[in-house]
């Protein structure tokens, strides 16, 4: 795309979203739940298709995220799918960030064979 083809954005001079565009982490945890579920529901932990299925879950929640149509936010999407033998797994994420204006949701499945932590995070993006 040339510099001439770009579409041309205005900005808001907004230093936080209105009430009503906020990034509310129960919208987007039911998304990450019927996703996760949906895809994982009676399978069994494969490792050789563990990250095809991880990238293709992330790639469905962003798309369904977007679809709640949450504007002036950037959405990154974490998946993580591990098999379950009997251990105690914690996913964290550490970031610096506006503590007023971002958030995120998370969500994590878990069956006899496997579990998958999803995480989006939405940043203000101004």
């Amino acid at each position: 795309m040339t510099e001439f083809n770009r579409p041309a954005f205005e900005n808001t001079y907004r230093l936080e979203p209105k009430e009503s565009d906020r990034f509310y982490p129960s919208k987007v945890r039911d998304c990450i739940s019927q996703i996760v579920t949906h895809y994982l529901k009676d399978k069994e932990y494969d490792h050789a298709a563990a990250n095809t299925l991880a990238q293709k879950i992330a790639d469905e929640i962003k798309s369904a995220v977007k679809g709640l149509s949450i504007p002036s936010y950037k959405i990154v999407v974490q998946t993580v799918i591990g098999q379950v033998q009997g251990q105690g797994v914690r996913v964290a994420s550490k970031c610096l960030w506006d503590d007023q204006n971002d958030n995120y949701a998370s969500f994590t499945y878990t069956n006899n064979s496997l579990f998958c932590t999803g995480i989006v995070f939405g940043i203000y993006y101004e």
